[in-house]
């Protein structure tokens, strides 16, 4: 394996360093740098050699790659050893992380927070702390709502609605203006955007 140019060194330290504030530590995050930005599948060896890591630490990083689901094991004709490759693109990187995620820090939070409102609260403090409590578990339950809708997009039109970007919250404030103005017995928000007004 040849030694990482200054760019790909770059990449692969930066990586390393962010990887702490994802999730995984620095060691699995630069082994998974190394794996993204190859040109072809590498082996557990190239990774040590190129990385100065031992190969036990490289082997245990890309057991919690797989983990998370982030590579995937390749056998190449002629070669008994197991080279590795990541799964999908730089979007589906950022879809696995998140999930992961979500599943180690935020369902736990969410099955806590149903707990606390399923009981009867014994104080006037309790019924505030309570109420509180209801607010974060409505937000988190509407942003996870969301992450599932948007988990369920294709690439192409997750991509669509990114670069829409504001022009979002414009139809949004829009929608609301005319549902303001709206007369009783009025037409709805849906039909005053669907374009059937004369």
């Amino acid at each position: 394996m040849a030694t990482l140019s200054p760019l790909a060194s770059q990449f692969v330290t930066h990586f390393g360093e962010m990887g702490s504030r994802w999730g995984i530590n620095r060691t699995v995050g630069q082994i998974y740098a190394l794996i993204y930005i190859s040109p072809q599948p590498i082996c557990a060896d190239d990774m040590a050699e190129t990385l100065a890591f031992s190969r036990s630490n490289v082997s245990m990083g890309l057991k919690e790659l797989q983990a998370w689901r982030l590579v995937r094991l390749r056998h190449l004709p002629g070669d008994r050893r197991e080279f590795f490759e990541p799964v999908g693109n730089a979007w589906e990187t950022f879809r696995r992380l998140a999930e992961e995620r979500r599943q180690r820090e935020i369902e736990p939070t969410l099955s806590m927070l149903r707990d606390a409102l399923l009981q009867a609260p014994q104080t006037p403090e309790d019924a505030h702390a309570q109420a509180r409590m209801r607010e974060m578990h409505d937000l988190i339950e509407q942003l996870t709502a969301w992450f599932d809708e948007v988990n369920r997009m294709d690439v192409q039109t997750i991509g669509k609605l990114m670069n829409m970007g504001a022009k979002v919250g414009k139809l949004l404030d829009f929608a609301s203006g005319r549902s303001r103005k709206a007369k009783p017995g009025g037409t709805s928000d849906a039909s005053d955007l669907s374009g059937t007004e004369g």
